[in-house]
């Protein structure tokens, strides 16, 4: 439930048609929140993405006991946005199927939950905001239906992965990843994500939340986005992307290296197109304690064209 009295928040179903392997539906969980006395519908509507290890909610609407501030949802939807974010196939109140849940089956899941939110919004294009693996799902995505993508964010976004501490060590698990469509989760995992590159980028009782958080949805998620970007790299052409993009990355991000980013950035074939490194914060940028560089930084982008007019 939101901090904020004036936020509503409201939850969806939408189905993947004969998605799984047995030829059933897949349902998707689909969140919404927007404070309707703010609402400014000349916006497009804003879609986050999540990464591998940390479903919709925990990511992105987020209480922290003790501390406040920490939904990117609210804060977008106290600025006047129509928010929206979804749990992956195999992820959080989502369908669990024998499906890994990789890359391309993320991006499967975009083309749905787009359409779905210009049918129920009326708006023919979404703002879309990426974070790790999400960035590889929403820009995967966007190469497919670049008129459905008004500005495109990806964070924490990783290309060929040359050169990344932290994929290097994920590739010790490659046998794994092949032989197994889930991975367990736990506390003490969730929380390495949060230390792993620079600890004290994030407070600790944000890390602890968010296990607890993750970790009510059950102690797996799918091992296909980690298989991906162990064995598959680079999943994404540049050349291909057309829409306005921002790359954004944390200083201190281990997964993806500043040149690694920058070549990807230089071979984008949009017209408007940012970079950005945002100081003070590692991986998981929107639960930083300066996330709030992040979530500015993404706003400013969003509303680029608006500030012209």
């Amino acid at each position: 439930m939101s901090q904020h009295s004036s936020i509503e928040g409201s939850s969806y179903t939408c189905l993947k048609r004969g998605a799984a392997d047995d030829g059933a539906d897949v349902s998707l969980f689909v969140w919404r929140k927007q404070a309707k006395a703010q609402l400014n519908l000349r916006r497009p509507p804003v879609l986050l993405v999540h990464g591998s290890s940390m479903s919709a909610l925990p990511t992105y609407d987020l209480s922290v006991p003790g501390l406040s501030d920490y939904s990117f949802m609210d804060w977008l939807a106290l600025r006047g946005y129509d928010v929206w974010t979804l749990d992956h196939e195999g992820y959080g109140r989502s369908t669990v199927t024998k499906n890994n849940s990789d890359i391309a089956c993320g991006a499967d899941d975009l083309e749905v939950i787009s359409r779905f939110i210009m049918n129920e919004t009326g708006h023919p294009t979404l703002n879309v905001y990426g974070l790790s693996s999400g960035a590889l799902r929403a820009a995967l995505f966007a190469t497919r239906f670049p008129d459905r993508v008004s500005k495109l964010v990806l964070d924490g976004f990783v290309w060929t992965g040359k050169d990344s501490p932290t994929l290097a060590k994920r590739k010790e698990n490659i046998a794994f990843f092949q032989e197994n469509t889930r991975r367990p989760i736990s506390h003490e995992f969730i929380s390495s994500i949060f230390t792993r590159d620079m600890p004290g980028t994030t407070d600790p009782a944000v890390a602890t939340a968010c296990a607890s958080a993750e970790l009510a949805y059950g102690s797996s998620v799918p091992t296909g986005s980690y298989l991906d970007m162990t064995t598959k790299l680079p999943l994404v052409d540049p050349t291909a992307l057309k829409v306005s993009t921002l790359i954004v990355r944390g200083e201190h991000d281990g997964i993806a290296t500043a040149i690694d980013q920058l070549n990807f950035f230089e071979k984008i074939e949009s017209s408007c197109k940012q970079f950005s490194i945002l100081p003070d914060l590692a991986h998981v940028t929107p639960l930083g304690i300066h996330r709030k560089v992040l979530w500015n930084t993404v706003k400013n982008f969003f509303e680029a064209d608006l500030a012209i007019e």
